[in-house]
């Protein structure tokens, strides 16, 4: 996988109006997920994992949870999260768009 065009990718539904497509190489997972549920009125369930991970806000706002730290994040803010740490998002927009980078691949992402 060297070139891909999001117009060409099947996106993934990964519940009501949220949307996933992905790209990867053999150590290396970039995801973007595009919310179109917002703004919520309480933030999403927790979940952690033990892949490394950083995420790109390209649209929206929100605000993002990591342990017991809580920001509000916008376009062009980066939040990163260590392995096997609770984190989440509570969406502030009709609109976000994050993109995830992974190491290891998150193998359960993959068909």
């Amino acid at each position: 996988m060297a070139f891909l065009k999001e117009n060409n990718m099947d996106k993934e539904i990964i519940g009501p109006e949220r949307k996933r497509y992905l790209g990867h190489t053999d150590q290396l997972m970039m995801v973007v997920i595009d919310f179109y549920d917002g703004p919520g009125e309480a933030a999403d369930p927790p979940h952690s994992h033990p892949h490394e991970q950083i995420s790109y806000v390209a649209a929206g706002e929100l605000i993002v949870h990591i342990g017991d730290d809580s920001t509000r994040l916008g376009p062009g803010d980066i939040f990163t999260v260590p392995p096997n740490v609770a984190h989440t998002v509570q969406l502030l927009s009709k609109h976000v768009r994050l993109v995830d980078t992974f190491t290891p691949l998150r193998e359960d992402f993959l068909k």
